[in-house]
This record gives C-alpha cells, structure tokens and sequence, in this order.
C-alpha cells in the first residue's frame, strides 16, 4: 500500500478512528494488525519473511540480557547473521553470483549457481536495520530486552514507518507503544499539517519533477548536455522530495495517534553549507545509524586523520551498497565519501576563502555544495555505469541535442514551478520561523493557507499513483 493512494486515505481513517475508540490494552494488536495489512497488500507470502527475522531476533534479545561473556555475543552474531543472511540473498544474491559468473568466465569456468527470480521484499533494508539496532542496543546495555512479543513485533512493524523509515532505535520508540495516548486535538492538527506538507512535496514537487527527469534520463542519447544539467539537479529535489514526503507523511501519521518518530530530514538542499552539514540534515536515520554501528566500531576518528579518511570513505561505500545492488550505488557511495574526505583536508583554505567573501560567503557556500552534490547523484538515477558515464561527459561537454524534445514542454514549466516553490517554503521554515500561514493562529490566514495548498494540489499534483523512490531499498 501506498500512501499516496485513496486505499491508504481510507486505510487511515479507519485504523486512527478504531486507535481512538479502543481501550488501551488492545491497541498495540490493532496497530500490529493493521500494519501486516499494510504490508501485505504488496506481497502476502513475505509477511512470513519479517515473522521470521522478528522471532530471532526477539528470543535473540531476551537470551543476550541473561548471558554474559563470550555466550553473550554469541547470540548477538547469531541475530546478526540472521538480519544480514536474509537481506544478503533476497537483495544480493543475484548481484554477488553475476560477479562470480564473470571472474569464473575468466579463467573457463562455467559458474554451476544458478540465477533465481527474486523479487526484493518491499522496505527490507529499512526494516532489517531497525532489527539490527534493537539487538545491538540490548547488547550494549543501551535498552533493556522487550518482553512482550506483540510489541516487539510492533516495534518492526509499525506501518508509518515500516518500509521506508525513519529507521528507529528501540530507546526512542519502543516505550512509547506501552504508553496510553490520549486524544488531543492540537497533536492530531499537527500531524495532519506534517502529511499535507509531506503529500505536497510528493505529488506536486517530487512526481511532477519526475516526468522531465524521466523524460531526459530514460532518453539521454536524443538530449543536450545542458538538458542533462537541468535534469540532474532537478533529480536531487526528486528524490529529496520524495523521500523526505514520505518522512513526513509517517511522522505525521504517528503523531496523529501519539507516537513520535524522529526527524528524517532538515531541508538540507541550498541550505547545507557544507557537505558535513548536508549529510547531517539528509537522511538522518540512516546517516546516524551508520555513524552509531559502523564508523565508530571501525576507529572513528580515533586512529589517525588517514584511518578517519579511510573509515569515511568506506562507510559511504557501504551506504551507496545498502541503497542497491549495484556498482553503479557503490560508485555513488564512493564519490560522496572522497568529496566530504576532500572537503575535510580543504579546510584551512575554504575557512580563508569564506573570510575573502565577506557577507557573501553563505551563498557561494550554499550554491556549491550543492552544485557538487548533484553530480554524484547521476549514478544513482543512471540504469547503468554506461549511461551514467554518458551523461556525466555530455554535461560537461555540453552536448548538443533539444532540450524538450523526448517530453511534453509544459513539464519543464511545472518543474520550475515546482522547484521555485519548495525552495522559497523551505527557507521561509528555516530562516523565519515565526512567519507561519496553516499554523497561524488568525483562523482568517489560517483557512486562507488551507484552501491556497489543497487547491494547489488538486491542480499541479501528480495522482498517478507512483512509488515512493525508496520501497525499492
């Protein structure tokens, strides 16, 4: 199921509606309930895939609390090992057995391991790493084991942000489905805002986007260099928006009923002023979570600026790995670690050149980092390295060719449109947080901000029903 679908509408209405009527001590198997529906309206059959990693993991927890020393972490690797297995086959296996296929090719061989049809569970590697977090906080002492199954379960599965996050740790969310929630009406206001912004940024900004980028991606040989440019940037609010509507639509949704998910993103784009700042404000649950379980258990910046360097490299390496099974995921994971790494050893100069620039330091600083940003951000769109490198040379070649042919010319307006608008919300929340229009207290410009966003959504939105970006991870 898709948020942005009249199913899900329904599906929420319903599911909030019967939160709200039932006692306390049956909410958690209502939620439970509700979010295997969700789930299972994609795929049924892998509902029992998520039963299986959620039983491990759930006796993994209670038994890693009990033991001590060398058994203690044992069943630690044990739960690892069954999070990672399962993502491992259903999401690597053909990828790692093509690689095999080629170095056996090499040398003569015939590579014996056949191909399978798998088909990627929906949301597999949000879902597996909130797993994996659970298990590693009750190890580290962080978070004692949950004894109670159905919320455990429910800690996995929670429908807003089951597929594609924010990833929690069990510290932040677990406890909050023991709590009772109340109806409140000011907290259900404020959910309700967080989903129309998030559906605002999905069907308008991040979809109507999507048809020129997919227009000029799918069709790169019939375009020019300088629509390759134009593409490639607007790509980066495409998926921004769509993800990060998602987020908001999940937040929003579980605020509605009590719970609160954390921050997944803080408008990063022509705001960030520096790639460290961008990778704090872009997909922090999964940026932090690499930062918490992977880079401080390789040294951090412990061992040395070439270990640190190395160690920055090499989880993005892992992130664009964790993102697909593909190289071309890995070359983007690569390029983002070397330009951070490169814009750490550049430091001491960029801190002279911001000083040379004066009052227009922030600017320059804001237009860069994402004019860089953006480049790597070709190999996460291109379907191959092939027409990822094509792309890359034409834009910097400036290639000739029409820049709307291929697409109908009024995407192109609407995306400018589109663009211009989120830009100029985005700096409004960040740099005048009292100038407010749907949370105005005047109901006059309140209803106003109502009426001027539903209708902007009603005309410009995409409701074709298109799929978030990430249920592909």
């Amino acid at each position: 199921m898709v948020f942005n679908s009249l199913v899900f509408v329904a599906f929420f209405i319903i599911v909030t509606t019967l939160f709200f009527i039932l006692p306390h001590k049956y909410r958690w198997a209502l939620l439970l309930a509700a979010s295997c529906y969700f789930y299972m309206y994609f795929l049924p059959i892998y509902i029992l895939i998520l039963g299986f990693t959620i039983l491990v993991d759930y006796i993994a927890g209670i038994y890693i609390a009990k033991s001590e020393g060398r058994r203690r972490k044992m069943f630690l690797v044990f739960s690892l090992i069954a999070n990672i297995g399962v993502l491992a086959f259903f999401k690597y296996y053909n990828f790692l057995n093509f690689n095999i296929t080629l170095l056996m090719g090499d040398f003569g061989y015939k590579n014996p391991i056949p191909h399978l049809d798998i088909l990627l569970p929906v949301g597999l590697s949000f879902h597996t790493f909130q797993a994996m977090s659970y298990t590693i906080e009750v190890y580290r002492g962080h978070q004692k084991p949950e004894k109670h199954f159905g919320i455990y379960a429910l800690y996995v599965m929670f429908y807003p942000q089951l597929v594609a996050g924010p990833i929690e740790r069990p510290q932040n969310i677990l406890h909050q489905f023991h709590e009772e929630k109340h109806f409140d009406y000011n907290r259900v206001v404020e959910g309700l805002r967080i989903m129309l912004w998030g559906f605002i940024k999905k069907l308008i900004v991040a979809d109507r986007i999507g048809i020129y980028v997919d227009a000029v991606f799918n069709n790169a040989h019939y375009h020019s260099g300088m629509s390759m440019i134009i593409a490639t940037f607007f790509f980066a609010f495409r998926v921004y928006c769509d993800f990060s509507g998602y987020s908001d639509i999940a937040i929003g949704a579980a605020k509605v009923m009590g719970y609160d998910l954390m921050t997944n993103f803080r408008r990063p784009i022509l705001i960030s002023k520096s790639f460290q700042e961008m990778w704090q404000r872009w997909h922090i649950s999964l940026n932090t979570w690499f930062r918490d379980y992977l880079y401080f258990s390789l040294g951090g910046n412990r061992k040395g600026n070439l270990m640190k360097m190395f160690n920055m490299v090499f989880v993005f390496a892992i992130s664009g790995l964790w993102h697909g099974a593909s190289y071309n995921f890995i070359l983007w994971g690569l390029c983002n670690g070397v330009i951070i790494v490169t814009e750490n050893l550049l430091n001491p100069f960029l801190k002279k050149l911001h000083r040379f620039l004066g009052v227009t330091a922030n600017f320059f600083r804001r237009i860069t980092v994402f004019a860089i940003f953006v480049i790597p951000g070709v190999f996460f769109r291109a379907a191959t390295f092939g027409d990822a490198w094509y792309i890359i040379k034409s834009m910097f070649t400036l290639k000739q060719g029409g820049i709307f042919k291929g697409e109908p010319p009024t995407s192109f307006g609407y995306s400018l449109f589109a663009v211009g608008f989120l830009i100029v919300v985005e700096h409004i929340q960040e740099f005048y947080p009292n100038f407010k229009v749907i949370s105005n207290e005047n109901i006059v410009i309140r209803y106003t901000g109502y009426v001027l966003l539903l209708t902007l959504l009603l005309t410009v939105g995409v409701f074709s029903g298109g799929q978030f970006i990430y249920f592909q991870f």
